[in-house]
């Protein structure tokens, strides 16, 4: 964590993003999507950006993110 990053919210847990698999740094029940907001739960967490190290809610919310990172 650095000065610009909040810290978790009670039970928010916070993971480190691999291909296809992520480990638990912090365990807790959810994680924040990167473009809405909402709390996914770590069970239905299904996408995630290894290179961003962010999580997405579904794919409409990857892909939009997807888009922002590669508009030229």
């Amino acid at each position: 964590m650095n000065m610009h990053t909040k810290p978790p919210l009670p039970d928010q847990a916070v993971l480190h993003y691999g291909d296809g698999e992520y480990v638990v740094m912090k365990p807790g029940k959810f994680v924040i999507c990167a473009v809405s907001g909402k709390h996914i739960p770590l069970e239905a967490l299904r996408y995630w950006n290894p290179t961003t190290q962010e999580a997405f809610a579904g794919p409409e919310e990857a892909t939009a993110r997807w888009k922002d990172l590669n508009q030229r």
